[in-house]
């Protein structure tokens, strides 16, 4: 994963190690080991996004285990910490098995930790983009 220390500011020891916890979710997505999550992620965690709000370790799980994706490179563009939360701006590089092409995917999240657990988290990613530079949306958005 590709984390520059430029892209990484905490302001005190425990948002430091609450920047290295979220460091290592985002690890996940690259190495596909969920099963770290019991370590790092609540059981119930409670994850807000694209208008759903919904619990349970298994939502993130299953973005890890997208099918059809793999050899995703994370690139942490920015990331901040400070008390209990973590945000990050980062960039996710997937190879699209079928077609054999790669696309990226902007994100930018924040994260709520307890006890050195996510317990919470919101955010949006740029899906339309990405599924744009697989041809699977168009290019334009048509009026509505």
């Amino acid at each position: 994963m590709d984390a520059p220390a430029t892209a990484v500011r905490a302001l005190d020891e425990t948002a430091a190690g609450n920047a290295e916890v979220v460091l290592r979710y985002l690890r996940v997505f690259e190495t596909r080991q969920v099963e770290e999550f019991q370590h790092i992620v609540a059981e119930d965690v409670h994850v807000h996004g694209a208008g759903s709000h919904v619990r349970g370790r298994a939502y993130p799980e299953s973005s890890v285990l997208s099918p059809g994706l793999s050899n995703c490179r994370v690139k942490v563009d920015d990331l901040f910490a400070a008390g209990d939360r973590v945000t990050v701006a980062a960039t996710l590089t997937y190879l699209h098995d079928r077609s054999g092409h790669e696309a990226t995917m902007s994100v930018c999240k924040t994260y709520r930790l307890d006890g050195g657990v996510i317990v919470e988290f919101w955010g949006e990613t740029d899906l339309h983009g990405f599924l744009r530079q697989l041809g699977l949306a168009p290019a334009v958005i048509p009026d509505f």
